[in-house]
């Protein structure tokens, strides 16, 4: 059965604008489209005929979002080098070319466009923010090509042309907000970004407060790359709220919790649980300013397995010995292998041929064995709630019980209807 499937509003370049102007806008894709070039107008330029086959590389490694991106692209590097030294993909060596999204969406879009067309990739990996990924995927629709994204996000989206490695809503946001109603948190105030993610999440997790006697106390967000945060950091502090969530991305985080300690406010007396902070971040906060704060995510360095194992000490002989791994760096790791297995169970580098075959394939990854939904092009993954440690490194408070198979439109749930 070929699964494929068609994105909806997402068609051409100005509905890139309107996304990005509105913040929060979720697209959604049902079965039935081909996907193929004919369908898209738009032919494959990738060589296969060589000893090599080039993949791009898309990540910021400048602007706001660098402080996370850069360790992405390193993962990335480091799974690629693996592969060749592996035998490479169908029995080619990877030729990467890289690219910087600058932390601009339009950008990302830009480059991806290059990759695409003038580069001639067989596959994208990168990006991180929502509205870099919005912005390119009509990009990679109308080109028929393939964007592997590496982090987690707000769901309301499945494309056939993206596959996405990180968390959906059902796998971070719900088991994040779920644990702090556990712990007895009934007062929330949220604070994020002024973008797609923390937008569409922020109104996931009011009509979920909604439906579990939670009451949503404050609402804030600050554009990207903010740091004065005295305003916020007040609103908070006299808000009544017993916790905070924490959708804010890349430096701006160093900036709000340098002003939550500075107001005296402190993780055993108003914890925040933050969804996109992670090890690598950890280091930039600074540990003083985050130590005993939790994380919701699905891999943290100290899992312990033996696939994991292996990746940190493979990461820490390349990088050196003072790096730490992350989610999104293991996503994106992961997502090399994925395409990787995609490819070589197709025994073919055409899009229709691996999105055929992608459903069920599966790989050992550091935070276990990910499998991929070829439906929706997610994957199953375990949520994990995470406690900052003296030594920089988060520690699992709280596992679920085995993987969580993706929802993004969160169809599951009764409390979400009208949300997509």
């Amino acid at each position: 059965m070929t699964r494929l499937l068609t994105t909806r509003a997402l068609a051409a370049p100005a509905a890139v604008a309107l996304v990005l102007a509105l913040g929060a806008c979720g697209s959604r894709t049902d079965a039935g489209s081909s996907g193929d070039s004919s369908a898209s107008g738009s032919a494959s330029c990738v060589d296969t005929s060589g000893d090599s086959i080039k993949i791009g590389f898309l990540n910021s490694l400048s602007g706001t979002m660098a402080i996370s991106e850069q360790t992405v692209r390193d993962a990335l590097d480091l799974a690629a080098e693996e592969i060749n030294a592996g035998g490479g993909v169908l029995g080619k060596q990877l030729e990467i070319v890289g690219e910087d999204g600058a932390s601009e969406p339009t950008v990302f879009a830009e480059k991806a466009e290059k990759l695409i067309k003038s580069d001639c990739v067989a596959a994208v990996f990168g990006g991180w923010t929502s509205s870099s990924r919005k912005a390119m995927l009509p990009v990679f629709e109308s080109n028929d090509a393939l964007l592997f994204y590496p982090v987690q996000y707000e769901g309301l989206e499945a494309s056939p042309n993206i596959f996405y490695t990180g968390a959906t809503t059902n796998q971070q946001i719900l088991p994040g907000v779920e644990y702090l109603k556990e712990q007895g948190k009934t007062k929330l105030f949220l604070v994020g970004s002024d973008y797609v993610f923390p937008r569409t999440a922020n109104k996931e997790i009011v009509a979920w407060a909604e439906a579990n006697g939670v009451e949503i106390v404050g609402e804030e967000y600050a554009p990207l790359g903010h740091t004065d945060f005295a305003t916020i950091v007040t609103k908070l502090k006299g808000s009544g709220a017993d916790a905070v969530f924490n959708t804010l991305n890349g430096d701006s985080n160093v900036a709000f919790f340098k002003e939550y300690k500075n107001v005296g406010l402190t993780a055993d007396a108003l914890p925040v649980v933050s969804v996109s902070i992670a090890e690598e971040e950890v280091g930039g906060i600074g540990i003083e300013n985050i130590e005993g704060q939790l994380t919701a995510w699905n891999y943290y360095q100290t899992v312990d397995s033996p696939e994991n194992a292996d990746f940190v000490a493979a990461f820490k002989a390349k990088y050196g010995d003072d790096r730490v791994t992350s989610d999104p760096m293991e996503a994106a790791y992961t997502s090399l292998y994925l395409w990787k297995g995609m490819v070589e169970k197709a025994e073919s580098f055409d899009v229709a041929d691996i999105q055929e075959a992608a459903d069920g394939v599966s790989f050992d990854a550091p935070e276990g064995t990910v499998t991929v939904n070829g439906d929706n092009h997610h994957i199953a993954k375990t949520a994990l709630i995470g406690k900052i440690g003296p030594d920089g490194l988060i520690y699992t408070e709280w596992s679920s019980d085995g993987p969580i198979e993706p929802d993004p439109f969160l169809e599951g749930y009764d409390w979400a209807e009208g949300l997509s």
